[in-house]
């Protein structure tokens, strides 16, 4: 089965399975903040902890100094996921709601560059690569966005690819891209009646080759390979929930079943099983008896 159809298929089942389970699908939602932060603020060489990240939205104290621009960070991101949750349903995405997004993520941490793009002599550069011309931000911008409206036929894995590398390729802002950039896939994936992802940090080195093979070929097959296991592992692991399976770790499944538990993990990672990786930790859904 390829993974669009493996995708559209546990789409279905989600949707027969989240029947008057609003409820159970917020606590899912506020549950994952603090992930999607972790991972999202680590990509970008945050020191913070996942455990450090839920204390910080959780107001608690932490047991080490941590800078106030960190602080910001998590709080930030956390309030961008969170209104990214409901709102996509409601509006569409625009420019506008970029920079209303970017002025919400950066606020208190460069309040000078929040919510707008760069200008005049404000280059940046990315590993080798530099990003285009300040002038012609918006213009690339909303050539992106033509794109992906334009491309339904292409699937929403690829769009979503495409979409990502090419607004991290034009990297409008002075700091954020890349935090923002991942919060508008998201963004889109709701607004289309798909489930958010999170690009996890130990795909970090993965996440950069992608970059570097569509600066050096245009090839999106590295991002679209990310974006639909994230996907798969997003559903299944709502499936699991929703389905009010009794969720145990893959090591305590390999154990329960004489599996090999090695076995296991190669075949989550390649999303060949309906796993999960939660906190850190491959699960998977087993059925109550």
């Amino acid at each position: 089965m390829s993974v669009y159809k493996k995708i559209d298929s546990l789409r279905e089942r989600y949707y027969q399975s989240a029947r008057n389970k609003d409820s159970l699908l917020k606590l899912i939602s506020e549950a994952e903040v603090a992930e999607q932060v972790y991972n999202s603020n680590a990509i970008e060489n945050s020191t913070l902890s996942l455990e450090e990240t839920e204390k910080i939205l959780l107001h608690l104290d932490l047991d080490r100094y941590v800078s106030e621009r960190e602080l910001f960070e998590a709080r930030n991101l956390a309030r961008v996921v969170t209104y990214i949750d409901t709102k996509a349903k409601q509006q569409e995405l625009n420019l506008e709601m970029i920079l209303f997004l970017h002025r919400m993520l950066i606020a208190n941490i460069r309040d000078d560059i929040a919510g707008r793009f760069r200008k005049n002599d404000e280059w940046v550069r990315v590993a080798n690569h530099i990003a285009c011309d300040p002038k012609h931000i918006i213009g690339k911008l909303e050539d992106m966005f033509i794109k992906y409206n334009s491309s339904v036929s292409e699937g929403i894995i690829n769009r979503i690819a495409v979409f990502h590398l090419s607004f991290e390729h034009i990297h409008p802002f002075v700091d954020g891209n890349g935090r923002i950039g991942r919060a508008l896939n998201n963004y889109l994936l709701i607004r289309e009646g798909y489930v958010p992802i999170n690009i996890k940090f130990i795909d970090r080195t993965l996440y950069y080759d992608a970059f570097e093979e569509f600066d050096g070929s245009n090839s999106s097959s590295i991002m679209e390979e990310i974006v639909g296991k994230a996907i798969t592992n997003s559903y299944h692991k709502r499936l699991a929930y929703l389905d009010g399976m009794n969720i145990i770790t893959l090591n305590e499944y390999a154990k329960q079943n004489s599996l090999s538990h090695s076995n296991l993990i190669n075949k989550a990672k390649r999303q060949t099983i309906e796993a999960f990786l939660e906190k850190g930790v491959w699960k998977i859904g087993n059925p109550t008896s």
